[in-house]
């Protein structure tokens, strides 16, 4: 009898475990349905994991998807369910500005990255909102002067002419085509550290600085698994180390700021009114100014660095391959870039001279417009809010407004690489303005976007005026790959020789950072 009962009860209990897990999918299908409501999305979801392996395998197709669902009604919109989290996908302009203009505690908060607050901190410029955001932008502003810029200029172009001199060699060391999203990653990281910090990071430092950024590189992409030896763990130990060595750069600019001298990188100039609110408060015995420590803006330099690095790298491979696809746009850059700079003259090109190529900075604008690095822009809701009259965001949606979508809104002619849209006589990019959202929109706009499009300017007008290149061109060559911004699937793989007689000789970075 013993057995049987035994073996009755292992029955009953399997019965009742089959039995719980098919009523928690039938509460997760109503859950997920009733948040759905009417609007166009997945009738039926995979249980527990939802729509993630498509999502995985190819997120080009699982978004091009919600985009044709969004488009499929008037609304605008599509829902969908990844893992536990509902979604919804804005594929409409006016409504992707609805959420970026109600970054708040009771509505919208930027998320950035899924994991993003264990790797960045709570504290982060992505997390900020409300006053004490506001506050921290404005101090981030005497960053982005036209003089600061100027500086940052000189910077941007000795180092993109050293790493293309580097790409061309490493071609003729090859006889097959070259793949350039590393070689142009490592490019913006080399530039970033240079123009953020200077002088105050040494070659040691540097090494160290790079081999941190890859472990964290490689955690972004992994799973948040924080236990000794994970790449999520060592991604979050290489930030708080990232952060120690630019608070201790940050703790430098100010010794040197203190002494008067001229700011020659970034943390300069921030260091030099960072300097003068301390000496204000100071005199009228207020508390100390806000967001002044070391730490602190070690904090920050870093979300700076985060930023600059695989959007920019984004841009300039879709130049390149546009620019290879589009003979007559190449013919032209380089034509306007002659008639202003020679490299036989070694001038550096200086803000008048990018102020003249008014066609390159065209293009620049129109590869951002085309490829938009950062395709979606997710947020969560903190509460229910309305999104339109007929349909209401449950609290706790993912929410991902497309400033690819909107791109390809209201322009002329959207699908179709035409630089001239931003000429001005056409001045699509004010006739258009609230269609062009690859800088975001509201309180969390892109605070760098002029220092981004001038150095997309610059390694434009440097690659098509120093070097010939040709595409390798593979079937689907050219289609988006997430990794996690947009590139080419092939990596962008050309083939590389010197154009020009001679490169020019531009002074030594420590000549400007001294």
């Amino acid at each position: 009898m013993t057995p049987l009962l035994s073996s009755f009860s292992l029955t009953d209990i399997a019965s009742y475990l089959v039995c719980f897990i098919l009523l928690l999918i039938l509460l997760e299908q109503i859950s997920y349905l009733a948040k759905k409501g009417s609007i166009p999305g997945p009738s039926f979801v995979v249980p527990f994991l939802g729509n993630a392996i498509p999502l995985v395998r190819n997120p080009t197709s699982f978004w091009d998807l919600q985009s044709s669902l969004a488009k499929s009604t008037p609304l605008g919109f599509s829902a969908n369910y990844i893992i536990g989290n509902f979604i919804v996908f804005i594929r409409d302009t006016e409504l992707s500005h609805k959420v970026f203009a109600n970054v708040r505690p009771d509505a919208f908060h930027l998320v950035g990255h899924p994991f993003g607050k264990k790797l960045f901190g709570e504290h982060n410029l992505i997390y900020m909102m409300g006053q004490e955001h506001k506050n921290l932008r404005r101090r981030i502003a005497p960053n982005f002067t036209p003089k600061a810029l100027s500086t940052y200029t000189a910077l941007q172009q000795i180092i993109i002419l050293d790493h293309l001199k580097s790409w061309v060699a490493k071609a003729r060391a090859h006889t097959d085509s070259i793949p350039l999203r590393i070689l142009a990653r490592d490019m913006n990281l080399d530039t970033s550290q240079t123009v953020f910090v200077g002088p105050y990071l040494g070659l040691k430092a540097r090494e160290r600085f790079e081999r941190d950024y890859f472990l964290f590189n490689v955690g972004l992409m992994k799973l948040p698994f924080d236990f000794p030896g994970t790449a999520f763990r060592n991604a979050r130990l290489a930030v708080d180390r990232l952060i120690e060595t630019l608070a201790t750069c940050t703790e430098m600019s100010k010794a040197r700021m203190q002494k008067g001298e001229e700011p020659s990188c970034l943390i300069d100039y921030w260091m030099q009114e960072t300097l003068r609110e301390i000496q204000e408060a100071k005199l009228t015995g207020e508390p100390a100014a806000p967001f002044s420590t070391d730490a602190e803006i070690g904090g920050y330099l870093f979300d700076f660095l985060f930023a600059a690095q695989d959007a920019s790298t984004s841009s300039l491979l879709w130049a390149v391959a546009l620019l290879d696809s589009h003979p007559e746009v190449l013919a032209k850059v380089r034509a306007e870039v002659a008639g202003v700079w020679s490299p036989e003259s070694d001038e550096l090109i200086t803000a008048e001279m990018l102020r003249e190529m008014k066609y390159t900075q065209a293009v620049a604008r129109e590869v951002v417009r085309f490829r938009p690095p950062a395709t979606l822009v997710p947020h969560i809701a903190a509460e229910r809010f309305a999104l339109t009259e007929s349909y209401t965001i449950p609290k706790g949606t993912i929410v991902f407004p497309s400033a690819f979508e909107s791109s390809f809104q209201g322009f002329s002619e959207p699908e179709r690489f035409d630089p001239e849209r931003f000429s001005e006589e056409r001045q699509e990019d004010q006739v258009f303005k609230r269609n062009f959202l690859a800088f975001g929109a509201g309180p969390h706009q892109c605070v760098g976007q002029r220092y981004a499009l001038n150095h997309l300017v610059l390694f434009i007008a440097l690659f098509a005026t120093l070097i010939d290149f040709k595409r390798d061109r593979t079937d689907g060559c050219d289609e988006i790959a997430y990794v996690p911004t947009i590139c080419p699937r092939d990596d962008c793989r050309v083939f590389l020789s010197q154009r020009c007689t001679r490169y020019p000789s531009f002074p030594a970075v420590e000549d400007l950072v001294k």
